[in-house]
């Protein structure tokens, strides 16, 4: 159902109609609907609370999960005790933590007071954790079986509990709260009622600290395909687990961070219609200012070589065409370079490995350049022999350096603690610019020194 007819609907009040249409709708569809209301301005917020009422009882709870902080705090704000009460019961902890981060103090002190003390302490832990910590992604609702707890008594405690946790398919078996082994329900299917339990766990586990790097935690659960993993204190005690929904979320968010930087802006965490064009201009200003006054460098390499320009005009025509081979050259290794990184393909430690394997590729790419270009300036061209030879070493030099330039800074910037991806194509471009222009002139004046 589209925006349009929803709206249609609610102003020809037909909501009985309207509630028919949403029970056929997905949740995720439904927080779809709502966003594309108020991000266009399509309706006021009470439209939003009218329509919000009229969605079966599982369906609303379910479909607020989905929606942006924005429509969550406007539905907050007008809901009441019981409503509020009912999404709450909804939610899991981690959701409810991630919401509380999103609003402002009135709307927290509102939820807070919804849930019971037990649930008020577990959010207050997971709101201590640093930002981009595994503790900070977790959820503490999980199941776990005490050592000792036959299959038989497993599935007892799945029954009763499993409907409040965040997975029952991965479940986990401790001593005194310390993490021993994994089990999953298939495996307690498998086995016989009265085994116990830590005798077909599986010991040898992959868990994670609630002090590790969010974004390792996710990428640990992509590499060996797991649908959550433990999270453990310093003493080995489970305290949570993340879910692959979780890790998907941060990888999304990682992600785009990184698209940010590697177009030379600063990255916003709202969507871009939500984002102000002075907030827009203030993230992407700085970097437009550090690259132009870069940039100028450019100019001080052509003045020093203004006799040979002067002497030789048509170098000056050249010129575009040896600093874009150099930002492209450079553009294609640092991206692979950074791609590789992420995906943890790529290393420190593989500095001279990446160094000689893209030195081999660049004296092949730069040789195919040089000869195609070189045989285009002297037929087609009509510049001459030595005009051609210069600009033909130009090429090879500028494309070796940049490509060596292009996939070694991405790993300093690593080595240094920085994000590579701040050395992506406007950075690489920048620098090569100037380094190119060195390069060819100084190759013209070499070649061209008897000519002039």
């Amino acid at each position: 159902m589209s925006t349009r007819e929803v709206l249609q609907l609610l102003d020809e009040k037909k909501l009985l109609t309207l509630k028919v249409r949403f029970t056929e709708m997905q949740p995720a569809d439904i927080a779809a609907l709502f966003s594309d209301i108020i991000d266009n301005n399509l309706a006021p917020h009470n439209s939003l609370i009218i329509l919000y009422r009229i969605l079966p009882k599982e369906t609303a709870a379910e479909s607020f999960t989905y929606m942006d902080s924005e429509i969550q705090e406007v539905l907050i704000n007008a809901f009441t005790d019981k409503e509020l009460q009912d999404v709450l019961d909804e939610l899991y902890i981690d959701d409810t933590v991630d919401m509380i981060e999103e609003m402002p103090a009135n709307v927290v002190s509102k939820i807070l007071s919804h849930v019971d003390r037990s649930t008020r302490s577990q959010i207050n832990d997971l709101l201590q954790y640093p930002k981009d910590s595994a503790g900070s992604i977790m959820t503490t609702e999980f199941v776990y079986f005490k050592v000792g707890s036959e299959v038989r008594e497993c599935f007892e405690r799945i029954r009763s509990v499993g409907i409040m946790k965040e997975t029952v398919y991965t479940c986990y078996v401790t001593d005194c709260r310390r993490l021993v082994g994994v089990v999953t329900v298939l495996e307690l299917l498998m086995a016989d009622p009265e085994t116990l339990v830590e005798d077909i766990a599986d010991t040898n586990f992959i868990s994670v600290n609630t002090s590790d790097d969010k974004e390792s935690v996710a990428k640990t659960l992509s590499k060996y395909d797991l649908h959550a993993i433990p999270v453990c204190d310093n003493e080995k005690r489970i305290v949570g687990i993340v879910t692959f929904d979780d890790a998907l979320d941060v990888l999304e968010e990682e992600n785009t961070e990184d698209f940010a930087k590697m177009a030379a802006i600063s990255p916003i965490e709202d969507s871009y219609f939500k984002t102000s064009v002075w907030r827009h201009a203030a993230s992407r200003l700085p970097w437009l200012l550090f690259l132009m006054l870069s940039a100028t460098l450019t100019g001080f390499v052509t003045n020093k070589f203004e006799v040979l320009t002067a002497s030789v005009p048509v170098l000056i025509s050249l010129m575009p065409m040896i600093m874009g081979t150099a930002g492209n050259s450079g553009s294609q290794s640092s991206t692979l370079i950074i791609r590789g990184m992420a995906v943890d393909e790529i290393h420190l430690k593989d500095f001279l490995k990446v160094l000689w394997k893209e030195i081999r590729v660049a004296v092949l790419c730069s040789v195919c350049l040089a000869v195609v270009n070189g045989l285009r300036i002297y037929f087609f061209e009509k510049d001459g022999l030595l005009i051609t030879l210069a600009v033909s070493f130009s090429i090879i030099g500028v494309v070796i350096l940049a490509k060596v330039v292009g996939s070694m800074l991405p790993m300093l910037a690593k080595r240094i603690k920085l994000d590579p991806a701040i050395m992506a194509t406007p950075m690489i471009s920048t620098i090569l610019d100037t380094c190119s222009l060195l390069i060819y002139f100084t190759v013209a004046t070499i070649i061209l020194n008897n000519y002039l």
